[in-house]
């Protein structure tokens, strides 16, 4: 099963899962090379204790902080290899893009945020508190989330608001078929 969420990120990243892309994203992207750790250390296996060491260390050299206790869903993409911040219980749906200096969180231990699927989240966000971010949203560089975003509509500012219904979610690339 752990397989198939590493091939799901992986195809996010070059659009194939040969055996070359692998290594060739392992060894030259800092997303996948975490996502690949998180997804090992996320099973519920005797593997997840042995890898937690290198998930941990891969955390803190390259700033992002998922915690392996986080749901995500399929094609995990985090662009530009961080730094992100990402509450443990964020609830991540399928193929969502995670941009630089993201931060997903949640005040006074609540539920953090639920994001659907096909999501792109620019650069610099600010996500809080439990909202809803409906399926094939796009949320702009910089915005900060504090109220639900519906499904296919394009969100952005400080506060967040919806400024249109049209092409949203044409951000996310490469989705992982479900």
């Amino acid at each position: 099963m752990v397989f198939k969420y590493i091939l799901s990120d992986l195809y996010r990243y070059c659009g194939d899962t040969r055996f070359k892309s692998f290594i060739k994203s392992y060894l030259f992207n800092r997303g996948f090379n975490f996502s690949f750790w998180l997804r090992l250390a996320s099973t519920n296996t005797v593997w997840s204790k042995l890898v937690y060491p290198i998930f941990y260390y891969k955390k803190k050299k390259y700033g992002i902080d998922i915690h392996s206790k986080t749901r995500i869903g399929y094609g995990l993409y985090i662009g530009h290899g961080g730094p992100l911040i990402v509450n443990p219980t964020t609830i991540i749906g399928n193929n969502v893009n995670l941009s630089q200096f993201t931060t997903i969180g949640a005040n006074g231990g609540q539920q953090a945020a639920e994001i659907g699927d096909n999501v792109y989240i620019g650069p610099n966000v600010c996500v809080v508190n439990h909202v809803h971010i409906g399926h094939n949203a796009t949320i702009g560089a910089g915005s900060v989330v504090t109220k639900d975003i519906p499904a296919n509509a394009t969100a952005v500012g400080n506060y967040a608001k919806v400024i249109h219904y049209n092409n949203a979610g044409q951000s996310v690339n490469r989705r992982w078929p479900i």
